[in-house]
């Protein structure tokens, strides 16, 4: 009888331990790698002070950047509330005109109605386009000239009384938009500062310590700076005195009649006596607080405290660092005199007076009250005299 286990299949061998040893060293080495990760991987590091200042003071400057935002957006709502108002009293008033057109209209009506000189249908005088009705040859013809000129005149008080609620409903669309601008600004400048206050409450006692220490080096360099520009000025002024006292020497020796009369005039006394009014009423103003937004009296923000400050002095400036950057001559920080406005940062979003020996009046920030401060403190961005 044949052998029938010759014709048995082959157990197949299963190599069961195989795929255990593979998943072993597989898991081994993804543990061995993020072990090997984690080990290498370190914390953020936690920034530096010196980043932590630079830090503050961009988002301060950020703040200051929305303040002048906000102001602008203020400013263009007020404007634009007072235009609504106007076009709004307009507006009642055309339509009293109108009424009395109508009324006029009326009268006639009724009075040809009572004679009998128009069908009872003549009370579209009393409609909105009576012109409709006496565009019929027959009817226009039997009109007296008063008739026609009140149809006329009344179809020129609708004219005119749809064109101002146009204009009304135009302005309170720019008034809605400009006051959805003011809130943005707004947000903005409360964003930052939170930002800004968060930010520093995070900060040891010692990181506070340093922080302050960074500020006192700072304020130390920037008044370095501003000893140079005084002392240069001054030489400045010691040689423009001295070439004047020998031209006028020169003058008097020439003609043999010296009058020793000077060489001042009106103009630079009147622009004397306005740079003293104006630098008065900012050094009065020191220790109130900065306040974004504020135009005084209590508290100022920088552009609110030198608007107020030459409007002391009878000048009139426009309410934000961008409109104040245009008004009047610019002047060379080397050439700087009392009462001349100091602009900072490239956005042009701070700005002070010049007192003299490099030194400004403004209100700085936040937190801060107005002072006197070296104009080498922030990056200046140019200076203009404003009269």
């Amino acid at each position: 009888m044949p052998d029938l286990a010759s014709h048995r299949k082959p157990r197949p061998r299963t190599f069961s331990n195989a795929p255990a040893v593979g998943l072993t060293t597989a898991a081994l080495a993804s543990v061995t790698l993020l072990s090997t990760q984690s080990a290498t991987a370190a914390p953020d590091p936690k920034p530096g002070i010196e980043d932590v200042q630079k830090k503050v003071d961009d988002l301060y400057r950020q703040a200051g950047t929305a303040t002048q935002k906000y102001n602008l957006a203020k400013e263009a709502s007020t404007a634009q509330r007072a235009k609504v108002r106007a076009l709004l009293d307009d507006v009642a008033e055309r339509a009293d005109e109108l009424n009395e057109a109508r009324r006029t209209l009326g009268a006639y009506a009724a009075a040809q109605y009572r004679n009998g000189s128009i069908a009872p249908t003549a009370t579209f005088f009393l409609a909105d386009d009576p012109q409709a009705y006496f565009d019929q040859s027959r009817l226009m013809d039997r009109m007296t000239s008063r008739q026609q000129k009140a149809v006329t005149d009344f179809q020129a008080q609708q004219a005119r009384a749809a064109k101002k609620r146009s204009e009304a409903v135009r302005s309170l669309e720019t008034l809605t938009t400009t006051q959805a601008t003011l809130r943005t600004s707004k947000q903005d400048v409360q964003k930052k500062l939170g930002e800004a206050r968060t930010l520093l409450s995070k900060l040891t006692a010692e990181e506070k310590a340093r922080l302050a220490a960074l500020e006192r080096e700072k304020e130390a360099e920037a008044g370095r700076k501003a000893e140079e520009l005084a002392k240069q000025q001054a030489a400045a002024k010691a040689e423009a005195d001295r070439k004047a006292e020998e031209a006028a020497k020169e003058a008097g020796s020439g003609s043999g009649t010296g009058t020793g009369t000077g060489t001042g005039t009106g103009s630079d006394s009147d622009a004397t006596s306005r740079t003293d009014k104006v630098l008065a009423f900012a050094r009065a103003q020191i220790g109130k607080p900065y306040v974004w937004g504020a135009t005084g009296p209590d508290s100022y923000d920088c552009s609110g405290l030198t608007q107020a400050a030459w409007k002391a002095a009878g000048v009139d400036l426009p309410r934000t660092t961008w409109d104040q950057v245009k008004v009047g001559t610019r002047v060379a920080t080397a050439d700087l005199r009392p009462g001349d406005l100091v602009f900072f940062y490239d956005d042009i979003s701070h700005v002070g007076i010049y007192k003299g020996d490099g030194m400004m009046i403004h209100a700085p920030k936040p937190g801060a009250d107005v002072r006197e401060e070296s104009i080498y403190y922030m990056p200046i961005y140019g200076s203009v005299r404003p009269a």
